[in-house]
């Protein structure tokens, strides 16, 4: 059964993206997944997703292979996107850039919260 877009971290950023169809193979993919990872590494320093280490090849990588089903984490999918978004399509206004940039540190905080003192993954 193929991954759906929903299911699919790359697929699922490049669809938050906005302008680019998730299912196209675009020059952009291996910059993506780059921004993907390092997001995913950060992540893991925090104690949030598989203690080993994660990243993404492709479109087969879903959410749940990284960090389950544990609602408690839905949060790590707009934090994914946020980091992407900045380092990838930084907006060219500086108060869009700087409300992202607080969303993200926001998430980043939440998480690190719950991966302390919830029972994380």
């Amino acid at each position: 059964m193929p991954t759906t877009v929903t299911e699919s971290i790359l697929l699922s950023i490049k669809q938050m993206l906005g302008g680019m169809d998730p299912s196209y193979d675009s020059a952009f993919d291996a910059d993506i997944i780059m921004h993907i990872n390092a997001s995913l590494a950060t992540l893991t320093q925090l104690g949030v997703g598989p203690s080993g280490g994660f990243e993404i090849t492709d479109d087969s990588q879903t959410w749940s292979d990284f960090v389950g089903t544990d609602p408690r984490f839905n949060m790590i999918k707009t934090f994914v996107y946020y980091d992407v978004r900045i380092g990838f399509d930084s907006p060219r206004t500086s108060f869009v850039l700087d409300t992202l940039q607080k969303k993200r540190d926001e998430l980043l905080w939440r998480l690190n919260v719950q991966a302390e003192h919830g029972d994380a993954l």
